[in-house]
């Protein structure tokens, strides 16, 4: 994630996070019934998507096609490359290159996205007369965009997708609960995070009922990845350093990841995202962190959160966003340049959370 701070909500400013308000559902429902067979609708999510923006995304698309629209298509900024594990996916037949993309639409919808910095090129389609309704659960939002479908409480964007699908009449079928599934199972971390409620759970039986297989899912999603990305997840982890007294005494862990480790083992950024999971379990450390380089002094950063620490405060503060469990940033300078940012930011964030309370 790298979502921008200005305006966080909810967590990110200490208060208590807020759903959609009724006028907010009720314009976003007139905005897609007032759209006619023919119409124009670009669905967009954000960079580097992962399992629920591309989940959300497209099982919202196969909701508008079984209301009979027409000319709706998704995208997202970048490459146009789906991350292996996404390439099962219905709907993918709904993408489109961004520079392909409408435009001009008429109705713009926005999944996953906390901050427009987060749309790339395709944040121009913002500046259309038509309508941009944005779909979210970032506590980070910064609030662009016209009708704002944000629930912070939600596990995942798929759960505000499906809600709006309800109010739209849109019965599930089971491609369209495939995507939300996958979206639901990614942002939970198969049902393991703390996020996971029993409305997750109620959601997770709707879209079993569809009869779509989890196991099968689940591999595809999990449980697979190539020989080379499980060598390079060697060399990784092996670089792996403990710093038991960061955090407040909470502990940090974190390791780091090149371009140069991609090329020697010819694998593609997109396996580098399960990485965390890897790093995390780490029993002496609260906080850990993941950073994978995309540029020479760029990197993209995870951090995640066992409980102790708001990572969400720390993202936010070194340009990012995210959740108080997940959140991320996009770091400059050196590996060890970064990780002197987050480590003098976990100190701060635990000053805030003891001011806060």
């Amino acid at each position: 994630m790298t979502d921008d701070p200005d305006s966080p909500a909810g967590d990110a400013l200490g208060g208590e996070p807020s759903g959609p308000a009724a006028a907010d559902w009720a314009a976003a429902v007139d905005a897609v019934r007032r759209l006619t067979p023919d119409a124009r609708v670009l669905l967009i999510c954000h960079v580097n998507p992962d399992g629920d923006a591309l989940g959300s995304m497209l099982g919202f698309g196969l909701g508008l096609r079984t209301l009979g629209l027409r000319g709706v298509q998704a995208t997202f900024p970048g490459p146009p490359e789906v991350p292996e594990p996404f390439r099962g996916l219905p709907g993918l037949d709904l993408l489109v290159p961004a520079a392909e993309a409408y435009p001009d639409p008429d109705l713009v919808l926005c999944f996953d996205a906390a901050s427009e910095s987060r749309l790339g090129e395709l944040v121009d389609r913002l500046a259309v007369t038509a309508p941009t309704v944005v779909l979210d659960h970032h506590a980070s939002h910064t609030g662009f965009g016209d009708i704002h479908l944000v629930d912070p409480r939600a596990a995942a964007t798929s759960v505000v997708a499906e809600e709006l699908l309800t109010r739209l009449d849109v019965p599930l079928d089971a491609a369209i609960a495939e995507c939300l599934y996958v979206a639901l199972a990614t942002d939970t971390g198969s049902f393991r995070f703390d996020a996971t409620t029993p409305e997750v759970h109620r959601m997770a039986a709707r879209l079993l009922a569809t009869g779509i297989r989890p196991g099968e899912i689940s591999r595809r999603i999990f449980d697979t990845r190539p020989f080379g990305a499980v060598r390079l997840y060697g060399d990784v982890l092996a670089r792996t350093r403990l710093e038991p007294a960061a955090a407040g005494g909470h502990g940090f862990v974190w390791t780091y990841a090149t371009l140069a480790d991609l090329a020697r083992h010819d694998q593609r950024p997109y396996v580098l995202e399960p990485l965390i999971d890897s790093v995390r379990c780490t029993a002496e450390a609260d906080v850990s962190g993941v950073l994978k380089q995309i540029a020479e002094d760029g990197w993209a950063v995870s951090l995640r959160s066992k409980g102790a620490v708001d990572v969400s405060r720390v993202a936010v503060a070194l340009g990012g966003g995210g959740h108080r469990f997940a959140a991320g940033f996009t770091g400059r300078g050196t590996a060890q340049d970064v990780v002197a940012r987050i480590r003098a930011e976990l100190d701060t964030a635990l000053i805030r959370t003891v001011d806060r309370d």
